[in-house]
């Protein structure tokens, strides 16, 4: 962890503009990397296009909600204080899947007690997951998502010009480096002699990059970024957890794959407000490849199959009160699916996932809570 840290590269941005901060050309990625002997340099590479925000009938209505601007959802008010853009950029309205999935891992290795370490280890594992390395992925997703903003929702903070583009660099390195530096203070903690969380949390650190950013930005396919989306919320969080406490198992690893295709659908969800963006950066997120019809049933289809199978599979491992219970767990699902997502995803998805998301997560807890005994 020292040389990790005592080896942070330099990071210098050039050509951009704080007041006119977007622009595409032919190269695909934003960034230019020149490697010498000791440092790694980062500049914003000069284009000639510039893009602008295009859709002004999207833009909030005066006097948005400060609420929705801190928790960094839609209908934000417009702020100008940095502090808080910089809180906006890391979205805390996606730290919670993060959270609970630690608490499942704490919960299936069948070894947290409520001492007030374990408490201590299991809310450090939490600022990891959540603040710190959602937070990470979230700001370098707005960073390379740009240009799409531009098009889809001009006024966020990149795209309106409200943070600099060395702002949000040096926010992604901070970030990046406070995450996996608990990870290795986790890894101690917990007396590990292989540092397991540590290269889980780099592992997943690499995946979010790659997910947004080019040449790879995995995004770019609606099947490989969605599952993969839907892997660090779900498999990620729980696996730290679990190594925390006890033992990651590859039958648990495989069954947290399974429910991160459940993650896949709810990450569908999110990209119905996107479709005139994406089409108009090629990307071919499945709204985009498939029209929003067919898309609508892949998303319900792959949350609902997925968990109907974990009870199956719950079922057959000899737990049937658990399987029920997840059951149980399915029926609203469906019913606020039919209520809200299926009849308009764009108008109706903050409904719905606030209504139908709680009875996932708690069928996840369920499903912990069986492989733990």
């Amino acid at each position: 962890m020292a040389s990790l840290l005592n080896s942070v590269p330099s990071i210098k941005l050039s050509n951009f503009s704080n007041n006119n901060p977007l622009r595409s050309s032919q190269i695909s990625s934003p960034f230019c990397l020149s490697f010498s002997r000791r440092r790694l340099v980062v500049r914003a590479t000069e284009t000639d296009k510039e893009v602008k925000a295009q859709a002004p009938d999207k833009a909030p209505a005066a006097g948005g909600s400060s609420i929705n601007q801190i928790l960094g959802i839609k209908g934000a008010k417009q702020e100008t204080d940095k502090w808080k853009i910089r809180v906006q950029l890391t979205k805390p309205v996606t730290w919670p899947p993060l959270v609970w999935g630690v608490v499942c891992g704490a919960a299936a290795s069948g070894n947290f007690h409520w001492t007030p370490e374990d408490v201590a280890k299991s809310i450090v594992c939490m600022l990891m997951s959540g603040p710190f390395l959602t937070g990470y992925t979230q700001t370098i997703n707005d960073w390379y998502d740009r240009e799409i903003d531009a098009i889809n929702e001009p006024y966020r903070p990149i795209p309106s010009g409200a943070i600099s583009g060395q702002e949000v660099i040096n926010q992604i390195w901070v970030l990046l480096l406070g995450g996996l530096g608990l990870a290795g203070i986790l890894d101690v903690w917990a007396g590990h002699d292989f540092p397991t969380i540590f290269y889980l949390a780099l592992g997943g650190s690499l995946l979010s990059y790659i997910y947004s950013a080019p040449p790879l930005k995995l995004k770019q396919n609606g099947w490989i970024g969605n599952f993969a989306l839907g892997a660090s919320y779900i498999s990620l969080p729980w696996w730290a957890g679990q190594a925390l406490f006890g033992t990651l198992t590859p039958d648990i690893i495989v069954l947290t794959l399974l429910y991160s295709v459940a993650g896949l659908g709810i990450a569908i969800v999110n990209d119905f407000k996107s479709i005139e963006g994406d089409r108009a950066m090629g990307l071919q997120s499945l709204p985009v490849a498939f029209g929003s019809e067919a898309a609508k049933w892949i998303c319900v289809g792959a949350i609902d199959i997925t968990q109907i199978s974990v009870a199956g599979y719950l079922l057959g491992a000899g737990k049937p009160y658990y399987a029920l219970a997840l059951l149980g767990l399915i029926a609203p699902q469906v019913f606020f699916q039919f209520k809200y997502f299926l009849k308009d995803p764009v108008k109706y998805d903050v409904k719905y996932q606030a209504s139908a998301q709680p009875f996932l997560i708690l069928g996840l807890l369920v499903t912990a809570l069986a492989t733990s005994h």
